[in-house]
């Protein structure tokens, strides 16, 4: 079993994380945002349409793209050395590159779309079909969890006793538990800037108790910004 998505439907999935992470359906691919929730809390670097760490997945995304001969490919080869071993949050010359490339470069949208295809949807899809998920709803929760939490979280599923549909379990039942209880987990995370982030969790929630199963009842309304899935201009 697999979550067959139409393409509506995927769009729709990405859009709606898209809103979550930079405010528009599209995806600000140029935003740079700094939180300190790098190792032992430190300041550091979130990038692109989904927003990638310094200290996490960055310099995979950036060495992909000079790889891929982008506009400001040489400027950027340098720092491959050094993105995720020394800090760069005050770098002002690599935050202006990453920024001019993910606005005016087609060459970086097109490698942060293959980018978080590969390390972040793939994954979380594979994850889905392993556990015996169908729903696209439910398709939307795990994308969400693996964008912002890396995976979904052993830690959480541990504080509900509902099984995934692989393992004889109601899929409805699952995400709706899983949800709520990252939710509660978010809302109580020891990271302020964490905390703040329980409108990722409020708005699938308000989508599963409708019964958007199939991401059909339109436009989802997402921090008060619609979406549709419909195709967007570069």
């Amino acid at each position: 079993m697999s979550i067959q998505l139409t393409d509506r439907q995927r769009r729709i999935i990405e859009q709606v994380v898209n809103v979550f992470e930079t405010g528009t359906p599209r995806g600000d691919y140029g935003n740079i945002s700094i939180y300190e929730d790098g190792p032992q809390n430190i300041r550091q670097i979130t990038y692109g349409r989904a927003q990638t760490t310094e200290f996490g997945n960055l310099r995979e995304l950036v060495k992909k793209y000079v790889e891929a001969g982008g506009w400001n490919s040489e400027e950027l080869r340098p720092y491959l050395a050094l993105i995720g071993l020394a800090p760069l949050v005050d770098d002002e010359r690599f935050k202006d590159l990453l920024q001019e490339a993910g606005r005016e470069d087609p060459i970086m949208r097109r490698v942060q779309d293959e980018f978080f295809d590969e390390r972040y949807f793939q994954p979380a899809m594979k994850w889905a079909a392993d556990e015996g998920f169908e729903l696209p709803l439910s398709g939307l929760v795990i994308y969400d969890s693996f964008i912002h939490s890396g995976s979904i979280l052993n830690t959480l599923r541990e504080k509900f006793p509902e099984c995934t549909p692989r393992d004889g379990g109601s899929e409805p039942a699952w995400t709706f538990a899983y949800v709520k209880t990252r939710h509660a987990w978010l809302a109580n995370h020891y990271r302020p800037i964490v905390r703040k982030t329980t409108y990722r969790t409020s708005c699938l929630l308000h989508e599963l108790q409708i019964g958007n199963w199939n991401l059909d009842l339109l436009p989802l309304m997402v921090r008060d910004i619609p979406v549709t899935g419909d195709e967007l201009e570069p």
